[in-house]
């Protein structure tokens, strides 16, 4: 009779695998405990009244809608976040559309200088809005009469040269077949545009999205600049004005509404998290 054949024999450890596993697990548990400390602290003095929140108290508390409903309509947090939202739209749609269209000129256009063109949008990268602000300030609001209106926050940031540097490289990698085929049978470069390019570019035009919506709603140095009415000013400076200088801050209130102001972006990211990852991933297939 055969042996037994019940017996199982244990295979080798896999790649990797030489010790145990838990040290580990510790080091990344602890890791991410401490790089979460500061929105853990944020969100339970968000619960904690006045008189216990500058205390040492860290436990939680039951005055979170109290401390939100405190400032949503008093300090109009509820309107900035609004205007934040128009802003960050706008500038998100905006730069999206523009730099698809720079990227198709650069990848499937012939011109004089286009090389040093495309040099001049990658320098603008080491320009950021502090080092211009002057200049732009003078501009928008002595030039173009833009003092106080979305304009002034939104036109001025619609450009970017690192969404044109994104879809152009990603246009590269797409076959110059396809373009020679589409030019064959009638297809306008708009067109090529729409049908062809940006279906095969929703991952790259995600994760350029979550970049720019991001880099619209955490705007202030601009905003507290531009905008003297607190009609039209965004999220971030009015979290600002809630801080009073020399006065009584609520701190509860306060961190309320910065947990509040982080919802937008997070779901944002969310919501744009597979096209974020595969955007920027590289791979044979791109």
């Amino acid at each position: 009779m055969a042996g037994n054949t019940g017996a199982v024999k244990k295979g080798p450890r896999g790649p990797g695998r030489t010790g145990p596993v838990w040290p580990t697990h510790v080091a990344l548990i602890l890791a991410v405990l401490i790089i979460s400390t500061p929105l853990i602290f944020a969100v339970i003095k968000s619960t904690q009244a006045s008189s216990v929140v500058i205390s040492p108290n860290m436990l939680p508390g039951g005055s979170f809608f109290d401390n939100l409903s405190s400032i949503w309509v008093e300090a109009k947090l509820g309107r900035y976040m609004l205007n934040s939202t128009i802003v960050a739209i706008c500038v998100t749609t905006g730069k999206t559309i523009l730099a698809l269209m720079a990227a198709l000129a650069f990848v499937y256009f012939r011109f004089p200088l286009k090389g040093a063109a495309f040099t001049l949008v990658l320098l603008s990268l080491m320009l950021p809005t502090e080092v211009l602000i002057i200049a732009l300030f003078d501009f928008v609001s002595r030039d173009l009469k833009w003092a106080n209106t979305f304009a002034a926050i939104i036109v001025p940031f619609l450009a970017s040269a690192t969404g044109t540097f994104l879809f152009r490289q990603h246009f590269l990698n797409i076959p110059t077949s396809l373009a020679d085929a589409a030019r064959i049978d009638g297809c306008g470069p708009l067109r090529y545009l729409t049908h062809i390019l940006i279906p095969m570019s929703w991952n790259t035009i995600g994760a350029l999205a979550v970049i720019q919506f991001v880099y619209a709603w955490d705007q202030y140095i601009w905003p507290l600049v531009i905008v003297q009415q607190d009609d039209k000013q965004v999220v971030q400076v009015g979290l600002r004005k809630l801080i009073e200088v020399g006065g009584q801050t609520d701190w509860g209130a306060v961190m309320a509404g910065a947990i509040i102001t982080m919802l937008p972006p997070l779901i944002v990211f969310t919501l744009l998290q597979e096209q974020f990852s595969r955007g920027f991933a590289l791979s044979e297939d791109k």
